[in-house]
């Protein structure tokens, strides 16, 4: 029985997803729910990326397009888009994705260091890279998402946001 536990806490949960036809993962423990695509309350004088923000039960969740994030080309949103809503640090924030695959054990011993490509590819959001079923899986460092004058900039903006909520 001690050996199964042992070999189990080798082994990290990943919410899988699809974005641009590449497979990411992202720790489980960091995933608060996961939701279809619904409208946002744009922010003014945000990054592009930030799309705005979206009331969740109470809580003020900013919304971040994974894709334009990534400089990825922006695509439209269909049934298959969700928002995976995060929790970082106590914060709620949600990534939008093109679609959510499964969720899988990945070894730890497995997953291998990002390897430096240059200009080419911003590989600062990304903790390792692992392979599950024959498939290459990129981990995402969450806690990079989200830079801190992105933080700053949402945090003088949303007193005014929760008064229009509030006063809707």
């Amino acid at each position: 029985m001690y050996e199964s536990n042992q070999d189990t806490a080798l082994q990290l949960q990943q919410l899988t997803f699809s974005l641009a036809g590449e497979e990411y993962g992202v720790d489980i423990l960091a995933v608060r729910e996961i939701r279809g695509w619904s409208r946002v309350t744009r922010i003014p004088q945000t990054p592009d990326y930030l799309l705005g923000v979206l009331n969740l039960r109470g809580a003020i969740v900013p919304i971040m397009d994974l894709r334009m994030r990534f400089g990825l080309d922006r695509e439209s949103y269909s049934e298959s888009t969700v928002v995976i809503v995060i929790a970082v640090e106590e914060r709620l924030f949600g990534i939008v994705v093109d679609s959510v695959s499964d969720v899988v054990d990945i070894d730890q011993a497995a997953i291998k260091p990002v390897p430096d490509m240059g200009v080419v590819v911003d590989t600062r959001y990304l903790k390792g890279l692992a392979t599950h079923v024959e498939r290459m899986v990129m981990l995402l460092d969450v806690e990079k998402l989200m830079r801190p004058e992105d933080v700053e900039t949402l945090d003088a903006a949303l007193p005014s946001v929760q008064e229009v909520e509030i006063a809707a």
